[in-house]
């Protein structure tokens, strides 16, 4: 089956990104790229907002969309095959129904029906919290490339998808892999006398490090890895640098809204300076 990575586009800046974003990330695969653009009618069909002839105007406008971040696709990665589709419905839910089908889906932090103060957009969280790949998320503006991604290991299963998305994206990308785990004292103001030996801790999280990333290591040989273990909050460590991409599990748990998504990836999202995946299960190869 051909590879396929999806890039949600509304005509924002952020949404440019990912389509940027996307094209690279196509064009290192030798994926399709397909671009779309949901035409959301549902903020018109309200009385005395409808317009005649809104729909037509909706539509046109909807093409202008998909045409500009087609050439931008284009003009970024001239040999990639793309499709670009306009789909009727409410955004999330039309890429969250697209991100069925892919090994990939790119969005930007926020689009255009966003609050400006806002971090994050809705639509942005809630597919990064559903959808069964991973989900790349862009922020608009110049990148430098950084030869480097960072990928949050912890003792849970759930970042084992993670892991391996961040060394195939470092093959991938040339680009050194860096571990990073973070680690924390408890603090027991009632109980002083607790005594934590650091050195035993950091040898501790070495070894579950390790253990966690044996196999993958084994399968990507090339990649050359940094391990860093931190005695820091889990954002603190992943955002205090800017890589090239941060690759997070997903740790949510339940069936509303961002619960899916654990305190740590909302976090990341939140506060990382460059590209953000979220990887709640593993891409289909």
């Amino acid at each position: 089956m051909t590879d396929l990575v999806i890039a949600g586009v509304d005509g924002s800046a952020p949404a440019t990104a990912a389509v940027e974003q996307a094209a690279d990330d196509a064009a290192r695969t030798g994926a399709v790229l397909r671009i779309v653009h949901a035409l959301d009618r549902h903020p018109y069909n309200i009385a005395g907002v409808a317009v005649p002839g809104t729909g037509d105007v909706l539509a046109r406008a909807a093409v202008r969309v998909l045409e500009a971040a087609e050439a931008v696709a284009r003009s970024r990665q001239p040999a990639i095959r793309v499709d670009a589709q306009v789909v009727e419905g409410i955004p999330a839910i039309v890429l969250l129904e697209q991100a069925q089908q892919a090994d990939e889906l790119v969005i930007g932090d926020r689009g255009l029906g966003g609050f400006t103060r806002a971090l994050l957009g809705s639509v942005t969280m809630k597919v990064a919290g559903h959808a069964p790949c991973p989900v790349v998320v862009v922020r608009a503006g110049p990148r430098e490339r950084a030869g480097e991604i960072a990928v949050g290991i912890d003792d849970s299963d759930s970042c084992e998808p993670a892991i391996g998305y961040a060394f195939e994206q470092a093959g991938l990308r040339g680009a050194t892999l860096r571990l990073v785990h973070a680690w924390q004292v408890p603090v027991h103001a009632f109980a002083p006398e607790i005594f934590f030996d650091a050195d035993e801790i950091h040898a501790s999280r070495h070894d579950l490090v390790r253990g966690r990333i044996a196999p993958w290591e084994a399968r990507y040989p090339e990649v050359t890895l940094v391990e860093d273990i931190q005695n820091a909050h889990p954002v603190d460590a992943l955002t205090g640098t800017t890589y090239d991409l941060v690759v997070v599990g997903s740790h949510g748990r339940g069936g509303l809204g961002s619960l899916l998504l654990g305190s740590v990836s909302r976090g990341v999202l939140h506060h990382a300076r460059c590209p953000v995946a979220v990887v709640r299960g593993a891409a289909r190869r």
